[in-house]
């Protein structure tokens, strides 16, 4: 772990975030959305929601300089081929150009009315609503809200409701091709970030602990205005002879190596890394010999797990591909 091992990187400032997202959005909601809603075989997704509590669906479908008050009613129409799917916004929210505004009020009891009359006008005949079982994110739908699309909606279009969970799977699973180049900013980013952490910048040997690494990683991340994908974790993994000479105390010694599981929430993309870094001894330039040859045995069981998928295989499938193709290169008990 060199002491220049922090590279130096750029974060994207927040009109230029807002820009980029509204740019991918519009791309998601004109390329993608629509064949989506056909190979799931929906003519009708109702999004609704409220205030404070989003949808996490609805989270990806509207800008990121908006501000949602009070009850949210995205629906999305499936016109055919030639038609295009009808995008309407029945809120008060500014979603920019993104999306049809029909309704510019301020009584919520409106908003009913006015989505019954738009269903009834198009009479889907399969009405996706987000009551997912699986996938958490696709069940976004409150009970409450459940019951008043029951109470407000004629009971035939009532008997339409059909679980959403596998469009909003896919939708929240689907990368389109500028999203994965976002996609390579961000986890450059979040190398870098880790780095940071994995830098004498960070660690003192003998006074650092994992947990200080810990809350200085997210600490670095809010100094940047990036989010936690989740909590960030360092563990300490100590060999025979630094466990004699330093039992098990919770600092970092010369010697230890510590693996991270850490990611952010960055352009609406989440990161997720897990890595090891070695503090070097006095005298060393770089981790032991053996140490490094597991280290690229690793890397090589990596590359093997992404060269295995196939369209088409399932599970059991895949993970049989992936164990004899590491069998056949000599790696020892891959799992």
């Amino acid at each position: 772990m060199p002491a220049n091992a922090c590279p130096l990187f750029h974060v994207l400032p927040m009109r230029q975030r807002a820009a980029l997202i509204q740019r991918e959005l519009r791309a998601r909601l004109e390329t993608l959305l629509p064949r989506l809603m056909r190979e799931a075989g929906y003519d009708m997704w109702l999004i609704v929601c409220q205030e404070d509590n989003p949808d996490p669906v609805y989270s990806t479908m509207i800008p990121m300089d908006t501000w949602s008050p009070i009850l949210q009613m995205l629906i999305f129409y499936d016109r055919g081929p030639e038609g295009g799917v009808e995008r309407i916004n029945l809120s008060m929210t500014d979603t920019h150009d993104l999306y049809d505004r029909p309704w510019s009020g301020r009584r919520h009891e409106e908003q009913w009315v006015m989505l019954r009359e738009i269903i009834q006008e198009r009479d889907p005949q399969r009405i996706g609503i987000n009551i997912g079982s699986v996938a958490w994110a696709a069940g976004g739908l409150t009970y409450n809200l459940h019951q008043q699309l029951e109470a407000h909606l004629p009971a035939v279009y009532v008997n339409r409701f059909r679980s959403a969970e596998p469009l909003a799977v896919r939708w929240l699973a689907t990368l389109t091709p500028g999203e994965i180049q976002l996609f390579e900013h961000v986890a450059q980013v979040a190398h870098a970030l880790l780095a940071h952490c994995y830098s004498r910048q960070a660690i003192v040997p003998h006074v650092t602990t994992t947990a200080d690494l810990e809350w200085a990683y997210w600490q670095r991340a809010a100094d940047l205005g990036l989010e936690m994908a989740f909590k960030p974790y360092f563990v300490l993994v100590r060999g025979p002879e630094n466990r004699r000479r330093y039992g098990q105390d919770a600092f970092i010694h010369p010697g230890d190596f510590i693996r991270s599981d850490v990611g952010i929430r960055y352009l609406r993309l989440n990161s997720d890394h897990q890595e090891w870094a070695y503090v070097l001894r006095p005298g060393e330039s770089d981790a032991p010999e053996e140490m490094r040859q597991l280290l690229a045995a690793g890397n090589r069981l990596q590359d093997i797990y992404m060269g295995s998928f196939q369209r088409g295989l399932t599970g059991n499938q895949l993970l049989e591909h992936i164990l004899s193709g590491a069998r056949q290169e000599g790696i020892p008990q891959p799992r």
